[in-house]
């Protein structure tokens, strides 16, 4: 079963824990270290699925024929926060292609960012399609139906040549077949793939050394990853968790996290990829506490950066007077393990 990975403390007490399941996998398919049952554990890889997607977009040329930007690619790849800077990304990528943001079929929410949303209220404005935090995946989709010449009509079902492409590549990339892949709806709309946290782990894995994939696919991994890392605010955003920890990270680690909490990191330097979800679902209170501790534990952090991220990896609790009144804290225990089968 899952594990306990995080404590809710108020005044000593623990008043809530919260339960997951996370595997440390090698390029070769090793399973390192876990905690839980990464290899039952069976879910959605939700937005961390992004950087995969992005693969074909530059694999195919698409991404030099319409001269694509690290901050575009980077976008393409987020769960941006609404920011004046993906907002603008976006809308450049759709210029870039030829298209109208009424072409997008994300759907829509106030920008992530509160102070974003509340100077939007301020000035009257509205919302549209570019403000959904997946509307650079869907600009990068489009950009694949604009360069190959498919219908844009209906780009986000299953049966579609983009996502029948999208779903072979993130196939290849986890090592599994597409019939061994769960399809559900994302919340943007899209399909959504279904596999076990090991498999997570496994893709970031070779993500962060492709040495196992085809020529084509190497080049776009290392594409993908240096624009994310070379412009992590455009991954998240403010304050967001797959920003800071890339940013702190200085280039040695990529990181995309997914709804429900869904967490993964890839090592390029080490060729391992880090997975992990929480029971509950939790967004905020499972992956920043468990996946800074689980970095830490395997040295890939020291305490300076670990200090950095203090304030999303391990939150002080206050009450509405603002008195401090507890803490979230990571209890991840990592198992070593021999098991090396993919």
């Amino acid at each position: 079963m899952s594990e306990v990975m995080v404590h809710v403390v108020r005044g000593g007490l623990v008043e809530s824990i919260h339960r997951g399941d996370l595997a440390v996998v090698d390029w070769q398919g090793r399973l390192l270290y876990y905690a839980g049952a990464p290899r039952e554990k069976i879910t959605y890889l939700r937005s961390s699925a992004k950087p995969i997607q992005a693969l074909p977009i530059v694999e195919s040329g698409a991404a030099d024929h319409f001269g694509f930007s690290d901050e575009e690619l980077a976008v393409i790849c987020a769960s941006h926060s609404g920011e004046t800077r993906h907002v603008a990304a976006v809308r450049s990528v759709l210029a870039k292609i030829g298209l109208a943001e009424e072409a997008l079929q994300c759907g829509t929410h106030w920008p992530l960012d509160l102070a974003t949303t509340q100077a939007m209220l301020r000035r009257g404005e509205g919302i549209s399609e570019v403000h959904c935090n997946c509307s650079g995946k869907h600009s990068g989709m489009l950009a694949l139906c604009r360069y190959y010449g498919w219908d844009i009509a209906d780009y986000t079902a299953l049966w579609h040549p983009l996502q029948q492409m999208l779903l072979g590549k993130v196939a290849e990339v986890t090592t599994l077949s597409p019939g061994e892949i769960a399809i559900g709806v994302d919340g943007c709309g899209v399909p959504v793939h279904g596999m076990s946290v090991f498999h997570m782990a496994l893709a970031f894995a070779r993500l962060a050394k492709p040495v196992d994939l085809p020529e084509a696919t190497q080049e776009a991994a290392k594409r993908v990853i240096r624009a994310m890392t070379a412009e992590p605010f455009m991954v998240a955003g403010t304050n967001r968790f797959c920003s800071e920890l890339m940013r702190v990270g200085r280039g040695q680690l990529f990181s995309k996290g997914g709804a429900e909490g869904v967490y993964c990191v890839g090592i390029p330097s080490q060729g391992l990829g880090i997975a992990m979800k929480t029971e509950d679902g939790h967004d905020h209170r499972g992956p920043a506490p468990v996946i800074t501790d689980a970095l830490q534990q395997l040295g890939m952090l020291n305490e300076e950066q670990v200090a950095e991220l203090k304030a999303l990896a391990n939150p002080i609790l206050r009450n509405h007077r603002q008195d401090v009144v507890g803490e979230v804290k990571s209890v991840l225990r990592l198992q070593s393990s021999a098991q090396s089968d993919a």
